[in-house]
């Protein structure tokens, strides 16, 4: 009963997870208006590091504990900060800018097979024909919601920076859940965070020679703009990491991959409510499609492997303390 608790309590980290990165783009689209995307990117993080860096010191005072880092720690740490934060993300952005989020949507939706794969030759996670079934239909979810481009060709190279980052998101997600046997999530996200702000410096200020980006008369051009920066930051960043990482501990990485694909579905729900845009008939049938699939994955696996999954959160009790 523990295991599958657990596994419920990380459905529910990821599916807020991916729900919070499906609205983002809403906010997103108004503050790249006033901030050029790599500064906003470094206070996005420098934001997200202090708040958690906060919460952790103040869980090990009050627990009275202290976190020991070895060498290897800290590797794995910067190697989630580089290849997940720094490289998976600025390809987000070179794609999304060359490409248009119509097609970036689609070909990042892509995360969730390179999850499954690398689970397998990373992880030695199995392969099974629940999970490529699964797989396969949400994926048609996903390209009934979104639906295909129109062309491919005048968009090549921003298509090639979004499959590359569908790919390092992939190993991101892989990673967290192979250190997480030995470190919290909060751990992980907060110093993977400081290594990403480190990494995104010197493309910020490049940024601003580039640019010319005036901070205070950008940064304070209106109330929105404020608010929508700590928006990122908190919600979107230190929240929404924080809450993917412990997700991907607490449930195998191909069976948890599957939950991003609510990330189009909550955009396209948003996008409905807040920016007024229509809902087609193809939403609700790709979302029952992609609810399917995801159902299918948690529920058949969890069933499924049962004692597996009680190990899993066996580890995760271990480190839950910090």
């Amino acid at each position: 009963m523990m295991g599958q608790g657990m596994k419920l309590r990380g459905a529910l980290y990821l599916t807020t997870a991916a729900s919070i990165w499906g609205g983002m783009y809403v906010v997103s689209k108004y503050v790249l208006a006033y901030i050029p995307p790599f500064t906003l990117l470094w206070m996005r993080y420098v934001l997200a590091f202090v708040l958690l860096y906060i919460i952790l010191q103040s869980i090990q005072l009050r627990q009275e504990i202290k976190i020991v880092l070895t060498s290897s720690d800290w590797q794995w740490f910067a190697l989630i900060g580089f290849v997940g934060y720094f490289i998976s993300v600025a390809l987000q952005f070179m794609g999304t800018k060359l490409s248009d989020a119509h097609t970036g949507a689609l070909i990042t939706a892509a995360s969730p097979a390179f999850i499954l794969l690398f689970a397998w030759g990373i992880l030695k996670e199995s392969i099974t024909k629940r999970k490529v079934s699964a797989l396969l239909v949400a994926t048609i979810g996903v390209l009934i919601v979104i639906g295909l481009p129109q062309s491919w060709d005048e968009s090549f190279f921003g298509n090639l920076y979004l499959f590359g980052a569908a790919i390092t998101w992939a190993l991101l997600s892989v990673f967290v859940k192979k250190v997480s046997s030995s470190h919290h999530s909060l751990t992980i996200t907060t110093y993977a965070l400081l290594f990403a702000i480190l990494y995104i410096t010197p493309a910020m200020l490049w940024e601003w020679r580039v640019t010319q980006f005036n901070f205070y008369e950008q940064l304070f051009a209106t109330p929105w703009v404020t608010i929508g920066i700590l928006y990122l930051g908190i919600v979107a960043t230190a929240i929404a990491f924080f809450l993917w990482n412990r997700g991907m501990a607490l449930m195998e990485a191909g069976v948890g991959s599957f939950f991003f694909f609510f990330q189009p579905v909550v955009g396209a729900l948003l996008g409905w409510w807040i920016l007024n845009e229509k809902l087609t008939i193809n939403f609700w049938i790709g979302a029952l499609f992609i609810l399917l699939g995801v159902s299918v994955a948690v529920w058949r696996e969890g069933r499924g492997h049962t004692e597996k999954g009680t190990s899993y959160a066996c580890e995760v009790e271990k480190v839950d303390s910090l």
